[in-house]
């Protein structure tokens, strides 16, 4: 009979103990993300424990391309997404409900050149390159390599191929885009990849891609920055699938405010924020060293205000509709849920 009493107790004890980590488990929350240091709120507010506190069991789905993420949030395999803007719009077209709740970051894009190509650009020059200057670049490349030069960028549809285009074609006049540059279009990490081993003549990068690649190779030049595609470029935000769905209202608030949280200390002590971001893309390659030198070289580039990029997300869909991607504009005001951010605001 005792042993029996025993047994009870202890089959009693482990109930209770299952039922009281059930009862303390959190809001579980899929979030898509693509590794770039601009979806580094994401790996603040959850190497904090942040979310954990604040209720919320985060699961973070890693994609190595927006229209990747995009994918997944259509066939409703995460519940919200940070990443580029651009591809947002595709989804809206198809009947998705998502709004961006924050932005992240902007003018993360940059375009980098290296050997033959970095040789001809005027010394000292690092972007700010007026159209005929490099039309006259890219000519000469042509004419002493025997071919175009070849820039690596994303898949189509993705922010950094879009961008790239619209750089050409809207802001230097380079029109056809096929006539004076080849595009190859990869994953993040191929980019990266080709073009630290020569395979392409420049890429669309950012960090902490950047850093890697001016600290390995010494002829990496800038052919134009953030600020040279597009001012207040639009960059990575935190985006809410069904936002107005009951579940998703409950923790959407939370996870925004988390998400601002943690983009201030991004833009005020990015040294802070530096073991977090290393854990999530360092991958044991990366250090913290050169994730705190990319981190700082970013601060002011950490902004949470959306209403900042909405006039670039506007000029870009216009382009990807010229272009074909998109079938017809979006009311770009209906992506952004402006109402849920001025309960957020700092």
């Amino acid at each position: 009979m005792k042993r029996l009493f025993s047994r009870l107790m202890v089959l009693g004890a482990l109930t209770l103990s299952v039922l009281s980590g059930a009862a303390h488990a959190g809001t579980p929350v899929r979030i898509g993300y693509i590794p770039v240091l601009g979806s580094s709120a994401l790996f603040v507010l959850d190497g904090e424990g942040w979310a954990k506190e604040a209720g919320l069991d985060l699961n973070l789905v890693r994609f190595t391309s927006g229209p990747q993420a995009i994918q997944a949030l259509v066939s409703g395999r995460i519940d919200a997404y940070v990443a580029g803007v651009l591809p947002l719009l595709q989804a809206r077209a198809h009947g998705s409900d998502v709004k961006v709740v924050t932005a992240a970051s902007v003018e993360e894009l940059e375009v980098v050149s290296r050997g033959a190509l970095s040789a001809l650009l005027p010394a000292g020059t690092e972007g700010g390159l007026s159209p005929d200057a490099l039309k006259g670049i890219l000519e000469k490349f042509k004419q002493e390599q025997s071919r175009l030069p070849r820039i690596a960028a994303q898949p189509s549809g993705s922010v950094p191929d879009s961008l790239l285009r619209f750089w050409l074609q809207k802001r230097e006049g380079i029109n056809p885009v096929t006539s004076s540059v080849n595009i190859i279009g990869v994953d993040i990490d191929a980019a990266q990849q080709a073009f630290l081993a020569g395979a392409v003549d420049a890429a669309v990068l950012r960090e902490p891609a950047l850093t890697v690649v001016r600290s390995r190779l010494k002829d990496v030049r800038t052919l134009a920055s953030g600020h040279d595609l597009l001012p207040d470029q639009p960059g990575s935000v935190l985006a809410i699938v069904n936002p107005d769905a009951p579940d998703r209202q409950a923790w959407a608030k939370v996870l925004g405010g988390l998400f601002v949280r943690a983009t201030t200390l991004l833009s005020t002590h990015p040294d802070e924020a530096a073991p977090f971001v290393t854990k999530a893309l360092g991958g044991g390659i990366l250090s913290e060293d050169v994730l705190k030198k990319a981190l700082e070289g970013s601060a002011s580039r950490f902004v949470s205000d959306p209403t900042r990029i909405v006039e670039g997300v506007r000029q870009l869909q216009d382009f990807e509709v010229e272009q074909g991607l998109l079938r017809k504009a979006q009311p770009v005001e209906d992506l952004f849920d402006l109402d849920l951010w001025r309960q957020l605001k700092p």
